[in-house]
């Protein structure tokens, strides 16, 4: 009786304690999860307002290839650029890139990572590179203007000399071509999507 009286009491406290911990944790999970959408909104914000040209606003539309960006300025519906997120996969996981482009589905605007965990020092430079004092966010920002036609292409050891071709990051080839790769299979998608949806390729 003693040993099966012990064996409960152990079964009770573990029970009591799985049963508060799930409380807890569920009760945590209430408090942090509209602060993480709210901070993830406003990152949302943030990247979109990075990628297009200047705006006042701009509005969502659903789309089968996800959620387009529209950017217009006010008292003109004409939209200054397109935003939307790109997601696939790097060297060590998956990328998310904020990308913009011009109206007519022809230039980058700009693109800006928002995640991606990629290896420190060499991947992790699509983001910025601390070893380039003078412009640690150049891999970025070269592709702001770059033509999307035929397609993008990460030039290893060399220089871009045409409009569609940006210069790769040195030790890290695989990212680098991951970013573009990305980038091309998702504009072929939006060029598809908006198309359909009525816009000015329609």
């Amino acid at each position: 009786m003693s040993k099966l009286s012990i064996s409960t009491r152990m079964i009770l406290v573990l029970t009591l304690i799985t049963v508060l911990s799930g409380g807890i944790l569920a009760g945590w999970d209430m408090f942090t999860k509209p602060r993480i959408e709210f901070h993830r909104l406003e990152a949302l914000k943030t990247a979109i307002g990075e990628v297009l040209p200047a705006h006042d606003q701009y509005e969502s539309r659903e789309t089968e290839s996800g959620t387009l960006y529209i950017g217009t300025n006010t008292g003109s519906d004409q939209p200054v650029g397109i935003a939307f997120m790109a997601v696939g996969s790097g060297f060590q996981g998956e990328l998310r890139i904020m990308v913009g482009l011009t109206p007519d589905l022809t230039q980058l605007t700009g693109i800006k990572v928002l995640e991606q965990i990629e290896t420190p020092g060499l991947g992790t430079k699509i983001v910025v590179d601390p070893s380039n004092k003078q412009d640690p966010f150049w891999f970025p920002a070269q592709f702001k203007g770059i033509h999307v036609a035929p397609e993008i292409i990460a030039l290893k050891n060399a220089k871009p000399s045409t409009n569609n071709e940006v210069q790769g990051i040195t030790g890290a080839t695989i990212s680098s071509k991951a970013v573009t790769r990305i980038l091309n299979e998702q504009i072929a998608n939006v060029k598809a999507a908006w198309t359909t949806k009525g816009g000015p390729e329609s």
